[in-house]
C-alpha cells in the first residue's frame, strides 16, 4: 500500500529449527518464561486505524494480540491455532468444521467459546459494520456453533482457499454487547487471546504490549513489545542509529548503511510485495492504452532494482509473484527499458512529438501527475525513476509527494505509486484490486479498471476448488491484465530490516505487502530475547 533468493534458504533453515523446537501443533509456541525478560522496541512506518480484526486489523494473522482458528508457520503453511487441528472440509467443499482448543483464555480471563467465533464472522458479514473484509467472505452462507467447542461454516459454493480465511483474529462476543462495533471502545482497547495484551496506544507514537503470561502457546520469552510508529523513513533510520530501537524496517538504501556498523545486522526478507504505477482509466492521458503500453516499455525495471532497491528485489510484470504456483511466466517482459518500442506505440496511436519533444494528440500533451506518499523514500525514488524513463519516450510525468489524506480523493484522476501483494492465494488482493465490482472504491481498484474477461477469470478462480481449473483461470487473468495494462508493474521488493545484534530468535518468512504491526519480521517476536 507490499524477495526471494538467499533469504528463502535462510528462512527455511530457521523455520525447521523453530518448528522442531515448538512442535507441529502450534506456530506460536515459545520456550516460556522471561529469563531474558526485557521489552523489545520495534519501529514501523504504518499505524493501524483500529485494533479490531473485524474492522481489518491483522486479518492474515500474526497480529501479536489475537489468534485465528489457524495460523501460518515459518514456511507460511497453515497450522492449527485456536482450532485444535486444521478444520475439516466436507466432500462437496461446502461445509467446514472447526473444533476449538481447550483452555484458551482471553486477556480478561474469560474462556474462548464457539459463540465468540460465530460472533466474529457474523460481525464481518453484518452490513451495519464497516468491514472491508465482507467481500472476502461472500462465499460464506452461515456460521453456527452446535456446541461450545465446535464451529460449522456453511459455504454458498466451494472456495478453495477458505481455510486461509480462518486466520482472522477472534474477538470476545461479550465485549460488544449493546455496542456499535464501528465505534466500540474495544477498537482501541482490545481483548484477544494472543501472546501480548495491549497496555496503551498513543496515536502517532507507539503501541505498548505486555506479555500474556497465560498464553495458550506458552508464556512469551520477553516481557513485552513496544511498536513505535515513525512514518518518515529518514527519521526512523536516525532513531535506529541512535539506539532507540531493537529492530526497524528501513528502505534498502537506508538499511545498507548499517551493514558495516558494529552492533547491527540487516535482514533482507523475501516478499510477494510489489510496487507499480496505478493508471486511472478516467484520465484522458493514462486512459489511452497507447500511453500505458509506452510507459510499460519505457520503464527500466532492472535499473530500479539495482539503483533504487540496492539489489533488494526483482523486476515485476504482474500481481502474482514468480514464486507462486499460479504465476504465468508468459506475461514477463524485458527488465530493461525499450524506448524504441515505447515510441513506436505512441507513433502508431497518433501521439506525435511536439516542438518541445513532448508527445501531442488532438491538442493534448502526453502529460500526467504521478502521486506518491511524501514520507516514503522508496516510492519517491521509484516515481522519479518513472519520470525520467517516461521523458525519453516523450511523456511528461510530474511527480508529487503528498499525504495519504491528500492522495485519496485524487486517485480516480491521478496516477499513484502503489504497493500490494500476497504470498498466500491469488484470490487475495487481486479480486478486489482488479474486479469491476470494486471500481473506484477507495484503494480497491482506484483507477476504475473494467474488463469482462478479467472479471470472469477472477470469479472462476475463486469459485472452483479444482487446482487445474484455478491455474487456468489465473493464467487468463494475468494475460488480460498484461494486455490492458491498468498498472505498470515495476518491482517486487525484499523487505529490509535492521536489528541489533543483541536480539535473538528472529525467523524471517515470506511476507505480504501489509506488514506493519502484523506480519513483519517480528511475526514471532514472542520467541525473541534480548541479550543484556
Amino acid at each position: 500500500m507490499a524477495i526471494r533468493i538467499k533469504p528463502v534458504r535462510v528462512a527455511a533453515v530457521l523455520a525447521a529449527a523453530l518448528l522442531a523446537a515448538a512442535g507441529c501443533s502450534s506456530p506460536t509456541a515459545s520456550t516460556g518464561g522471561t529469563d531474558n525478560a526485557g521489552t523489545l522496541v520495534v519501529a514501523t512506518a504504518g499505524e493501524p486505524d483500529t485494533l479490531n480484526p473485524v474492522l481489518n486489523y491483522g486479518v492474515d494473522g500474526a497480529s501479536l494480540i489475537f489468534d485465528g482458528l489457524v495460523a501460518r508457520d515459518a514456511r507460511n503453511e497453515l497450522v492449527p491455532a485456536l482450532a485444535r487441528e486444521l478444520p475439516t472440509v466436507s466432500a462437496d467443499g461446502k461445509t467446514v468444521t472447526a473444533r476449538l482448543r481447550e483452555g484458551v483464555l482471553f486477556h480478561d480471563g474469560s474462556p474462548l467459546t464457539a459463540p465468540d467465533v460465530v460472533f466474529t464472522y457474523q460481525a464481518v458479514l453484518d452490513p451495519a459494520v464497516d468491514s472491508t473484509l465482507r467481500s472476502d467472505l461472500d462465499m460464506l452462507a452461515s456460521v453456527d456453533a452446535p456446541d461450545p467447542a465446535t464451529v460449522v461454516f456453511t459455504l454458498k459454493y466451494p472456495y478453495a482457499p477458505f481455510l486461509q480465511r480462518l486466520a482472522l483474529g477472534i474477538v470476545p462476543a461479550k465485549a460488544f454487547a449493546g455496542q456499535d462495533v464501528n465505534k466500540a471502545a474495544f477498537n482501541r482497547e482490545p481483548v484477544g487471546t494472543g501472546p501480548y495484551r495491549v497496555t496503551s496506544w498513543t496515536p502517532g507514537d507507539r503501541l505498548v504490549l505486555a506479555a500474556n503470561e497465560k498464553y495458550w502457546g506458552g508464556e512469551p520469552a520477553n516481557s513485552g513489545v513496544v511498536v513505535a510508529f515513525v512514518a518518515d523513513d529518514n527519521v526512523r533510520a536516525q532513531r535506529m542509529r541512535a539506539g532507540e530501537f531493537d529492530a526497524a524496517e528501513l528502505a534498502p538504501k537506508l538499511a545498507s548503511g548499517f551493514e558495516s556498523r558494529n552492533g547491527y545486522r540487516v535482514h533482507k526478507v523475501p516478499t510477494a510485495d510489489y510496487r507499480g504505477v496505478m493508471l486511472p482509466m478516467g484520465n484522458p492521458v493514462t486512459g489511452d492504452l497507447a500511453i500505458r503500453k509506452a510507459l510499460n516499455a519505457a520503464v527500466d525495471r532492472q535499473a530500479m532494482v539495482t539503483g533504487v532497491l540496492g539489489g533488494a528485489g526483482e523486476p515485476a510484470f504482474g500481481p502474482v509473484p514468480p514464486t507462486s504456483p499460479y504465476a504465468d511466466p508468459s506475461v514477463a517482459g524485458e527488465p530493461a527499458a525499450d524506448t524504441a518500442a515505447a515510441t513506436a506505440a505512441l507513433d502508431a496511436a497518433g501521439w506525435k512529438p511536439g516542438p518541445d519533444g513532448i508527445r501531442v494528440k488532438d491538442g493534448r500533451q502526453a502529460a500526467f501527475t504521478l502521486m506518491y506518499p511524501a514520507t516514503d523514500s522508496l516510492r519517491k525514488e521509484l516515481a522519479l525513476a518513472v519520470t525520467a524513463d517516461a521523458k525519453k519516450a516523450g511523456i511528461t510525468v510530474t511527480p508529487e509527494g503528498l499525504t495519504w489524506d491528500a492522495i485519496t480523493p485524487r486517485m480516480k484522476n491521478d496516477a499513484l505509486i502503489m504497493g500490494y501483494g500476497t504470498p498466500y492465494d491469488p484470490d487475495f488482493v487481486s479480486y478486489k484490486l482488479f474486479s469491476s465490482a470494486f471500481a473506484g472504491q477507495g484503494f480497491f481498484n482506484p483507477g476504475s479498471y473494467r474488463s469482462a474477461v478479467t472479471d470472469a477469470a477472477l470469479q472462476a478462480g475463486r469459485d472452483s476448488a479444482d487446482p487445474a481449473a484455478r491455474k487456468a483461470a489465473y493464467a487468463t487473468f494475468q494475460k488480460q491484465l498484461a494486455a490492458d495494462m491498468p498498472w505498470v508493474f515495476l518491482t517486487y521488493l525484499q523487505h529490509t530490516y535492521v536489528l541489533k545484534d543483541t536480539v535473538t530468535g528472529v525467523t524471517p518468512r515470506v511476507e505480504p505487502h501489509e506488514h506493519d504491526v502484523a506480519n513483519s519480521i517480528w511475526w514471532n517476536v514472542h520467541t525473541w530475547t534480548k541479550k543484556s
